[in-house]
């Protein structure tokens, strides 16, 4: 089963070939990596030099941005199977192994993704980020909680929904994840399939005000309530989230807690994490 990997890259060397070792280290058997570097000038394309013997294809030119690189680089693969790593994210060691068999089975999903581990800039863990079942109510009132590096998809789904919109810099995931859903019904399995780095300068923390524009015109696509019927269902699909995830083995006693603090208001873990880590770099 050939996967393929693009990992759109621009001026995060520090964290380049840590991302670089996760795709190759375990040596996958029918790999396409492809890398598409927006024109980095902090030593990314040396690092990619090292690899180019184990890559189908790599460039680093200027472009119009991530979804721009990544669209470029699916214009070039031909795998079975798609997904895409950012230049800062890691993948588990057994990941692509556990992808392939799951989509090389006799009733493969078309779309599927697992559960997730933030790290911070250091690589040390800080939290897993373990997920529950697609559901659309949540997803659309509550928040886009499918964790990107542990998404994958049938390389003809993406072509039947049109591939990635380059109108969107930030959610283009959470609008490629909600029109795969119009076509079938993503699979979540409980494993953790990547390494997500959460510090302030990561791009859906530092443009989180941006994200979540391009979130709200996503959702007006399917949802036209008035603005007291939103806040309603917010509280629902959130009270709804906290009961999944406890469900699933995703919360812990306290981290529920939290998960209830947030519906009357207060901050989610993601505030509360930046909020720690800026007061703990004096700003």
């Amino acid at each position: 089963m050939k996967i393929s990997v693009i990992t759109p890259s621009y001026n995060q060397a520090q964290f380049l070939r840590a991302t670089m070792e996760s795709v190759h280290s375990p040596e996958y058997p029918d790999l396409e990596h492809i890398v598409i570097d927006g024109g980095s000038t902090d030593g990314s394309v040396e690092i990619i030099e090292e690899y180019a013997d184990r890559l189908a294809y790599w460039v680093s030119e200027p472009d119009g941005g991530q979804t721009d690189a990544l669209i470029k680089g699916f214009d070039h693969a031909t795998g079975d199977v798609l997904c895409w790593l950012n230049s800062d994210d890691l993948f588990e060691p057994w990941t692509l192994a556990e992808i392939g068999a799951i989509f090389a089975s006799d009733d493969p999903p078309e779309f599927v993704f697992g559960d997730s581990t933030w790290i911070d800039e250091g690589g040390n863990v800080v939290k897993p980020k373990r997920e529950h079942r697609f559901s659309r109510f949540v997803w659309l009132n509550d928040h886009n909680y499918i964790p990107q590096p542990s998404s994958f998809w049938t390389a003809s789904l993406y072509h039947q929904v049109g591939g990635l919109d380059r109108s969107f810099d930030f959610a283009m995931d959470a609008d490629l994840w909600i029109r795969f859903a119009e076509h079938t019904r993503p699979v979540h399995v409980r494993r953790p399939w990547s390494r997500m780095r959460f510090y302030p300068e990561q791009k859906m923390s530092a443009f989180r005000p941006a994200s979540m524009v391009e979130l709200a015109g996503i959702r007006s696509r399917y949802i036209d309530d008035s603005e007291g019927v939103r806040r309603l269902k917010r509280v629902v699909a959130r009270a709804a989230r906290v009961g999944l995830k406890l469900t699933a083995g995703g919360y812990s006693v306290q981290e529920a807690f939290q998960g209830a603090k947030a519906l009357v208001g207060g901050a989610t873990w993601e505030e509360q994490e930046l909020a720690r880590v800026e007061r703990s770099r004096g700003r």
